[in-house]
């Protein structure tokens, strides 16, 4: 699970140290890096190991194979995804089209969301920050213990 949010230096040949604690999730995957793509929600990145798309794969799959939501899906995700393998210092080097799309320079902030992160431009993912904590605040009531919905807690 990916977890905690990191900010780290990324260098002039698109060079950036993936947190320790995010290539230790990816690490069984039989792939020796991280997948990331444009997100389609916005200006950033968004990544995971091969595990998490084989789980869109698998939920893809439960779709017509000519639903042309599908193919969109298919094309953004898996079309517009980078493969990028870690040197011996656990970094990767972001293509130079991904970082221009996330507005990546100097600074990179790694931000963990279970399953998946996400790559941001360090300043834009500060000021977007309180946004999300307020909205997290209004929907606190929407989390469900599973014991309380019917299930094992």
């Amino acid at each position: 699970m990916f977890l905690s949010t990191t900010t780290n230096n990324l260098d002039a040949k698109g060079r950036i140290s993936v947190p320790s604690d995010f290539r230790a999730v990816v690490g069984d995957g039989g792939f020796d890096g991280i997948v990331v793509w444009p997100s389609f929600d916005g200006d950033y990145l968004e990544g995971g190991g091969i595990a998490l798309l084989e789980n869109y794969m698998r939920s893809l799959e439960t779709m017509d194979h000519y639903d042309e939501g599908r193919m969109a899906l298919q094309r953004a995700i898996f079309a517009e995804s980078r493969k990028l393998a870690f040197d011996g210092g656990g970094r990767v080097t972001l293509p130079r089209e991904l970082a221009d799309y996330a507005g990546l320079n100097g600074t990179a902030t790694f931000v963990g969301l279970g399953p998946r992160f996400e790559i941001w431009n360090s300043k834009k993912y500060e000021s977007h920050i309180g946004d999300v904590r307020r909205l997290a605040r209004e929907n606190r009531n929407r989390l469900v213990s599973l014991k309380r919905a019917g299930g094992q807690a």
